[in-house]
């Protein structure tokens, strides 16, 4: 089995958000960089446990600059391989995904795993669009994974319920919560990732369909107002006045 792990880079949880170049580009002065957690709690730890069970041959795959490295060496202190890195700054999900989908158009795999979402856009939007481009069945939002007898049994949680599907192989999948648990690399693992094998090809050229105008920030919240419980007019002033619906 040849199962692909996509990982990304993302801004820590706490970062700051700033831009720059009149608010068309994140600010990433001072910024600390990690491996976006949807892609190492849950696509990445559910690869290496194939890797583990079932003897899969685990290769992790991301977009990005050199800066990407210490994230790719993470990822490959956990578990995996090999890994592999197209060697540009991604400029929007379509780009990322064109240069996934060109990687791999010509590669033998079983399986293909995202996280559900990047923590910095949420756009949940990569893994559909490579599906798409390499015409390839897709699922999103897979809460556990199984093989068997050649195909992936994969949960979705639904409203009000669990959705069961079968898939059959090649296929890309996307990871929520639940497909399963964090792991921390251990010394062992992290002296191995030094010698474990990062390859690094060009990217291709790429038609972006979208413009980027700029980015804003959230109007401030302002401050909490105390009213006394016997001044309910007050109360409804404010209420019907200032108060505003998000």
């Amino acid at each position: 089995m040849e199962v692909i792990v996509c990982i990304s880079k993302s801004p820590d949880t706490t970062a700051r958000i700033a831009f720059t170049d009149q608010n068309t580009k994140y600010d990433e002065q001072g910024v600390q960089f990690i491996m976006n957690p949807f892609d190492e709690f849950y696509a990445l730890v559910r690869g290496v446990e194939l890797q583990e069970k079932e003897g899969a041959q685990l290769t992790f795959l991301n977009v990005g600059p050199a800066s990407n490295d210490i994230i790719i060496r993470k990822a490959l202190a956990i578990g995996g391989n090999k890994a592999v890195r197209i060697d540009t700054e991604p400029k929007s999900a379509w780009d990322v995904a064109k240069q996934i989908a060109s990687y791999l158009k010509d590669k033998t795999f079983d399986l293909v795993l995202f996280g559900k979402e990047t923590i910095d856009y949420n756009g949940s939007e990569v893994g559909a669009m490579v599906a798409g481009i390499l015409d390839l069945p897709f699922v999103s939002n897979a809460s556990k994974l199984e093989f068997e007898n050649g195909n992936f049994i994969l949960n979705r949680d639904i409203e009000g319920g669990i959705e069961k599907i079968r898939v059959a192989a090649p296929c890309i999948i996307s990871a929520a919560k639940g497909m399963a648990e964090q792991r921390i690399p251990n010394m062992r693992g992290i002296m191995m990732a030094k010698t474990k094998p990062l390859e690094v090809v060009p990217a291709v050229e790429t038609e972006d369909l979208v413009e980027l105008v700029s980015y804003s920030l959230p109007v401030e919240k302002s401050g909490v107002k105390l009213v006394d419980p016997e001044n309910m007019d007050e109360l409804v002033r404010l209420l019907s006045e200032e108060a505003k619906v998000i």
